[in-house]
């Protein structure tokens, strides 16, 4: 078993399950919280990420297979995605690779879930297309301003991670997602992008 990425939330390892390469996401422990409550907030949150992984795939985006959910252990066993991360794509690539991610993104959207994590590092480009990974903080939703903050997110990943092609990058991104949610709900989030931003740069001032 082989630690790959550890984060704030969870430790991501390649291991095997049944015989499967298999990817392992570990919730884990935080001691500042009282043990009742934070076993029972990372039982939800493994549950709840199994589930949102198996009803994404009922939209038609394509997402890992949930091979098991340990509960007790707050582990979920994901399927092996083969492939490159669109972060370390060429950079052309990632631009028009942003069109389908819109697609995607707008897909979630309309049936009312939020990803909560929009970044190039979630999004792994295989041999059978573009696949979604990690949803950890996704929930469900129809909050316009939910949407907004997937939005403003990955606007914000765009800018920090792909300066180069922030721009070109984002109104690719925006094609593809009017695709899906048309052009006046699109407008009406990206109002509310608009709005978050203005908050955040008061914020910066104050």
């Amino acid at each position: 078993m082989n630690l790959v990425q550890k984060g704030a939330e969870a430790d991501i390892y390649v291991t095997t399950w049944n015989g499967r390469n298999s990817i392992l996401k570990i919730r884990k422990k935080k001691d500042y919280r009282i043990h009742s409550l934070d076993t029972r907030i990372r039982t939800l949150r493994t549950i709840r990420e199994a589930k949102m992984i198996s009803e994404t795939k009922s939209f038609g985006i394509t997402t890992p297979l949930v091979y098991f959910v340990d509960e007790k252990k707050c582990e979920i066993y994901l399927q092996l995605i083969k492939g490159k991360l669109v972060r370390d794509l060429p950079l052309n690539k990632i631009i028009k690779t942003c069109k389908e991610i819109g697609k995607i993104v707008g897909t979630l959207h309309k049936n009312g879930v939020m990803h909560g994590d929009l970044t190039t590092s979630n999004f792994i480009l295989s041999k059978q297309g573009l696949v979604m990974l990690d949803f950890g903080l996704s929930q469900k939703t129809d909050k316009i301003d939910d949407y907004a903050i997937d939005l403003r997110l990955f606007k914000e990943v765009l800018n920090s991670a792909h300066a180069q092609i922030v721009d070109d990058a984002w109104i690719s991104f925006i094609q593809g997602y009017e695709k899906i949610l048309g052009t006046v709900l699109t407008e009406k989030i990206l109002s509310q992008v608009s709005v978050i931003e203005k908050r955040g740069r008061y914020a910066n001032v104050v």
